[in-house]
């Protein structure tokens, strides 16, 4: 009985049996009873292999990590030190040189450039232009650096405008940039009126002044014609409108006695424009009358009421008979009955606060600022401004 038993683990076990064991009888000869020495034998060395257990590593994985600890440095093949070592093999091999000559293809021909002396005659006769065009350009695309720059800017111009003829130059260049340019109009004006106290030159034909109010009535006189014209010809007659009105509320007068004033000539073009505008009224020249009216308004208003002149009241009379009459489309209406409403507001302006021993409610938009805060019964805000019950201090 303790022979039976005395056999490895799975020793007795025949995989792939046939479905037919006469097939097996006929084939193999009889197998050995069991318990005889044949049969141990023949049970021991006919077995399979065992399986190797789960925890054990294929024996694949033991011969690479067996290769991957013995040969450490192969695997460090890609370290720096290594990289430098070939790189300075490579330079050591190499056949290029530092003082090789030059690479040119086959097709190449050199030549050496040719340099014109154009002489000072060309310098003298395009740099005041290139002058003007950089500092224009300069104020342009940075206007917040006027105050900065325009002692400098002066200076500058007093070294080059010394005659009558770049003087003209020089309005005509500011002039062109001013009205093509329609963000530049403010600036240019601006500019204008510093230039007109700080160039020194000062020709028996004109000051930059003269010269400057002399090419705006020149297009002054084109107003009938311009406001009549194709499209383009109205938009530079628009640019120039604008422009003249950054002219008149930048531009001072030195008077002999009294702080400077306003050049009294261009008030009376800007109310003949204003009515040369709305004398044809399309969506063009109506645009332009407002924005003239928004820029200007208030101090055209002040200066004809000092004169005690009724033309604000006219001109928003024109403007109503447009918005009832006239083909205008819809969104130019909305602007001018936008201009009449303004208008009514004083221009947007507020009123100085009165004298803390005269203010009242309709004489002081501040009287009700500085008033303690009051609640009603269910926690509103509630202030002496308000209607109602009185209310119950906190």
């Amino acid at each position: 009985m303790a022979d039976s038993f005395d056999r490895a683990p799975g020793a007795g076990r025949v995989r792939g049996k046939p479905s037919n064991p006469g097939l097996v009888e006929a084939s193999s000869p009889r197998a050995p009873e069991f318990g005889s020495e044949d049969a141990k034998a023949s049970l021991f060395s006919h077995r399979e292999p065992l399986r190797q257990p789960r925890s054990s590593p294929p024996p694949a994985e033991d011969t690479r990590r067996q290769s991957k600890t013995s040969n450490p440095v192969q695997n460090n093949s890609s370290t720096p030190a290594l990289k430098a070592q070939r790189s300075e093999s490579l330079v050591l091999t190499s056949s290029l040189s530092a003082n090789a000559p030059e690479f040119y293809p086959s097709d190449y021909a050199y030549s050496e450039p040719v340099y014109e002396d154009w002489g000072d005659e060309y310098y003298a006769s395009a740099s005041l232009a290139d002058l003007v065009q950089g500092i224009l350009s300069h104020l342009n695309s940075s206007p917040g650096s006027f105050e900065v720059d325009i002692d400098d800017i002066t200076a500058t111009l007093n070294e080059w405008v010394t005659t009558e003829d770049t003087l003209k130059e020089l309005v005509e260049l500011i002039y062109m940039q001013s009205t093509s340019i329609p963000n530049f109009s403010y600036t240019g004006a601006r500019l204008c009126n510093y230039l007109s106290q700080h160039l020194i030159i000062s020709p028996s034909n004109g000051s930059f002044r003269h010269l400057l109010l002399q090419r705006c009535h020149s297009e002054f006189e084109k107003k009938n014609q311009a406001v009549c014209g194709n499209e383009e010809t109205q938009r530079k007659f628009h640019s120039y409108v604008l422009f003249l009105g950054e002219i008149y509320l930048n531009l001072e007068v030195k008077s002999a006695n009294g702080p400077p004033k306003r050049a009294d000539i261009l008030l009376v073009a800007l109310k003949d424009l204003l009515t040369t505008l709305f004398s044809n009224p399309v969506d063009g020249n109506l645009t332009c009358a407002v924005k003239l009216l928004k820029l200007t308004g208030s101090v055209l208003e002040d200066t004809w009421k000092e004169m005690k002149q009724p033309h604000m009241d006219e001109i928003m009379q024109k403007i109503k008979g447009v918005v009832l009459d006239a083909t205008c489309s819809r969104d130019v209406r909305q602007m001018l009955l936008k201009l009449v409403e303004l208008r009514s507001s004083n221009w947007g302006r507020v009123h100085a606060a009165a004298a803390a021993s005269e203010a009242t409610p309709y004489n002081d938009p501040n009287y009700f600022m500085n008033e303690p805060t009051f609640y009603t019964e269910d926690g509103t805000p509630f202030t002496a401004a308000d209607p109602g019950e009185g209310p119950n201090k906190c």
